[in-house]
């Protein structure tokens, strides 16, 4: 590990000569403050300085690891990575020189999704040129340090296929999924953080008909079907003079004039539920989306909430659920990220909906048949 001393200064010393960092520069710049001019020493430094300046710098490693799905940052020696079976501290010889390194590192990933990252401005949630999603805080608001979080999307496209082989859907919840794309039934896809929603979204999106055209409306992109007709909308923050936003809500509003056969909504989380409700209740079959939470039990409480902070009583938000959303496909990480619950939702005798498990789903892939199980099969039919 080079020195931070050394780097600084040869950092410096390039800044104020404006010259590029190449390793005939470092040497000289070594040479000029009376250091060693080893070969490994320049390298080192060379090596130091480009990380700072190219892509995500010395965390690349790690994201070129098979399955990474988050790399975070706690500080300048503080990495994890998650792979996909939660996260594993990072090799010790991955990660930044000092605390003004980690800084440096998150003003320039928000510089290069185009937004500012200062005192004035310390948290920036950006997506990056190659599709990763970067969520920065600068110090003092962030303990111990700045703290970093990258989001890596899956390049592989993976399909339902790919998914089953994985583990991740059951011989039997394969054959429901599908069965559910093709009666064009409106579901959720939920669970936590992490735990893939996503993913099987996307997987359920490139088997849909080839001849169906979905419209996406996400916060920030992040699906990517292997579909022939897909077209997708992103929302848009406040500039640093707070115009120019445009929201997800706004989004789907759009997208329902786009001559949409799916509307898929990537991420509920705000207002939006309550144009995606009324969407799926005025004959646009087959639409979804993905919510956070904690179970199937815990879909109506979510989704009440969210309409409530819209403007949509509670009576309403529960008749619109119970009359837009067939089933829910439920996701856990334990013991690894699978489809573990379909429910669906009923309504109670006050007009208040609850949500009924029809299948779950236990951790060997066998399928166990709940309650709604015959409400579920006749939205199947």
């Amino acid at each position: 590990m080079v020195a931070v001393e050394l780097v600084d200064e040869v950092r410096s010393h390039l800044a104020r000569g404006g010259l590029a960092v190449t390793p005939h520069a470092v040497a000289a710049a070594l040479r000029a403050a009376g250091r060693p001019v080893g070969d490994a020493t320049v390298l080192a430094v060379h090596e130091a300085l480009r990380a700072e300046s190219v892509g995500v710098g010395p965390l690349e490693p790690l994201l070129r690891l098979p399955g990474v799905t988050d790399v975070l940052v706690n500080g300048p020696r503080d990495v994890w990575v998650d792979r996909g079976a939660g996260l594993e501290r990072a090799d010790p010889s991955v990660g930044f020189t000092d605390e003004a390194a980690v800084r440096r590192f998150a003003q320039r990933l928000a510089a290069a999704g185009g937004r500012r990252l200062d005192d004035a401005s310390p948290t920036v949630d950006v997506r990056l040129p190659d599709g990763v999603r970067c969520h920065a805080v600068l110090a003092p608001v962030a303990r111990p340090g700045t703290l970093v979080s990258l989001r890596v999307p899956h390049g592989l496209g993976l399909g339902l296929d790919d998914l089953a082989a994985r583990g991740a859907l059951s011989p039997a919840g394969l054959v429901l999924v599908r069965r559910l794309l093709a009666a064009r039934v409106a579901f959720l896809v939920t669970g936590g953080t992490g735990t893939g929603k996503t993913t099987l979204l996307g997987a359920l999106l490139a088997a849909v008909d080839p001849a169906e055209r979905i419209v996406v409306a996400e916060d920030s992109a992040e699906l990517r079907p292997e579909h022939p007709h897909v077209v997708a909308l992103e929302a848009r923050p406040a500039n640093l003079e707070g115009a120019g936003a445009v929201p997800l809500r706004a989004l789907v509003r759009q997208a329902l004039r786009m001559r949409p056969d799916r509307l898929v909504v990537g991420e509920v989380r705000g207002g939006e539920v309550v144009d995606l409700l009324a969407a799926l209740n005025t004959g646009h079959e087959g639409g979804c989306g993905t919510l956070h939470a904690n179970s199937v039990a815990d879909v109506p409480a979510r989704i009440e909430a969210l309409a409530l902070a819209a403007g949509l009583g509670r009576e309403a938000a529960h008749s619109q659920l119970a009359a837009a959303v067939g089933a829910v496909l439920h996701l856990t990480r334990a013991p690894h990220r699978r489809l573990a619950e379909v429910g669906v939702p009923v309504r109670d005798g006050a007009g208040l909906v609850r949500m009924e498990t029809a299948v779950r789903f236990d951790s060997t892939g066998a399928a166990h048949e709940g309650p709604a199980a015959e409400a579920l099969a006749e939205r199947l039919r």
